[in-house]
């Protein structure tokens, strides 16, 4: 049995990186999606398929564009012609006010198209292929509305929320596990965030608050593959393959988060095994992908170029726009912000299918990080060292910082640092000046000065010290 899962279509996005083009009034990236989603058809006509898998999120929004609508209708309705029964399932884009206004592909089901199921709710389906029968559970984006009611959700925080959804939604899966035939071969088809997923895009498209599902609601044994839809980076969740738990990815770059990620569709196989020992069926799959449009940036720094304008044309020749969306970023100093010639990038750029031109200031008065000081830094005295190394003027007590910082990470009295460093480092001392902290216009007796020379010395050993490390 062959089948083709994809996902992640968003029809009708991406426009911001496209143009009109002239002779079909449409924008260009609306044409690039639509090229992407008639190759994956053509694959499943050629091959051709037994069944076709949707993983959810068919638009950008649950009110997509009737043109949109229409061409969506168009590839999958090719299907139907051909025969090829079709799951669609419902994704978080799919959704018309998280989950209360019904969804945008509810329309199929109600027209009654011929070998096509709508995938609104946790149920398991029996399809009979070409090839044989097989049995899909279908398990939508999850929102509140889907097992809760307000009133039970009411009062709870949103990590007891999730917790009350998990709670809900496991019994209801394994309610659809018992039911299952052994004979024949598994899927669920599920639009969800997994909780080791790497994320792209959709971090930043989501519709409302989902919540993150365990790996090990997926890995079951009797689950012989599972296709999943969200995530627009290609990825296999199960490395063992018992069973592949495979995002497809998204089958067109919606932004540049994307930039670097192929994009495609999977080719699943499942067959009878010939060992009696082991599973009923050995499952095999294949991410194909599709030739989409390159997007790529171009970053450089000529803040402390001389001839800033000639170094960024030479960094857009170097790499191929013709028909490529382009992102160009340089980073300059405001003082040369004037050698600059917006004029001249455009007409470099003009090649691109689209592009944008983003200009960073560095101011010089900040100083950058250093760049050894990383969030994988977790020692602090590697983070002191690496400190102190590029601090020409703290070398002449850069020993007695170190001392200080060992003899408080090892727990003992901050007495007995500050006074190592007092004695080891005569700079120090200059640093703790006591006399420099009074007021000397004030009218102080004697009294008060000792009272206040006392205090002051607690107190500026103390910051002293505190201002080293």
């Amino acid at each position: 049995m062959k089948i083709l899962h994809l996902s992640d279509i968003h029809m009708g996005g991406g426009f911001a990186h496209g143009k009109i083009d002239p002779e079909t009034g449409l924008n260009t990236r609306f044409q690039d999606f639509v090229k992407s989603l008639t190759r994956s058809i053509d694959r499943a006509l050629s091959e051709p398929v037994d069944l076709v898998l949707f993983g959810g999120d068919a638009f950008p929004d649950a009110t997509p564009a009737p043109y949109i609508q229409q061409a969506f209708a168009a590839q999958f309705y090719r299907l139907v012609d051909a025969n090829i029964p079709t799951v669609l399932l419902v994704g978080n884009h799919d959704q018309h006010s998280q989950g209360q206004g019904g969804a945008s592909l509810s329309i199929y089901r109600s027209l009654g198209v011929p070998g096509t199921i709508v995938g609104d709710a946790i149920e398991t389906h029996t399809i009979n292929t070409r090839s044989g029968a097989i049995q899909i559970i279908t398990l939508p984006w999850i929102n509140r509305s889907t097992l809760l009611t307000r009133e039970i959700a009411e009062n709870l925080s949103i990590l007891e929320v999730n917790q009350l959804l998990l709670d809900r939604l496991q019994p209801r899966l394994e309610g659809e596990i018992r039911k299952l035939n052994p004979d024949l071969p598994t899927i669920v088809l599920a639009h969800l965030m997994a909780d080791n997923a790497t994320l792209g895009a959709e971090k930043f498209l989501a519709v409302g608050k989902g919540f993150t599902i365990p790996l090990s609601f997926l890995t079951r044994s009797c689950f012989d593959y599972v296709a999943l839809g969200h995530v627009h980076r290609h990825q296999n969740l199960n490395k063992t393959n018992d069973p592949a738990v495979v995002y497809p990815g998204s089958i067109e770059r919606v932004d540049f988060s994307e930039e670097k990620e192929d994009k495609g569709y999977v080719m699943v196989t499942i067959e009878p095994t010939q060992q009696p020992a082991s599973k009923s069926f050995e499952t095999t799959w294949e991410f194909c992908p599709l030739p989409v449009r390159t997007f790529r940036t171009i970053k450089i720094d000529v803040s402390k170029s001389e001839q800033p304008q000639l170094d960024i044309l030479a960094a857009i020749e170097k790499v191929e726009i013709a028909d490529v969306v382009v992102r160009l970023i340089y980073q300059l100093s405001p003082d040369r912000v004037e050698l600059i010639s917006t004029a001249t990038l455009h007409e470099a750029l003009s090649t691109a299918h689209h592009y944008t031109i983003q200009a960073e200031l560095i101011s010089q008065l900040s100083q950058p990080r250093l760049p050894e000081l990383g969030c994988s830094v977790g020692d602090p005295m590697v983070a002191l060292s690496t400190y102190l190394d590029n601090r020409p003027d703290l070398q002449d007590i850069a020993t007695a910082m170190i001392a200080a910082a060992n003899e408080l990470l090892s727990g003992d009295n901050l007495g007995v640092a500050r006074n190592r460093v007092l004695l080891d480092s005569e700079s120090s001392l200059d640093a703790i000046d006591i006399s420099s902290s009074i007021d000397r216009s004030s009218p102080l007796d004697n009294s008060d000065l000792d009272k206040s020379s006392t205090r002051q010395t607690k107190s500026k050993n103390t910051d002293g010290q505190l201002t080293l490390l």
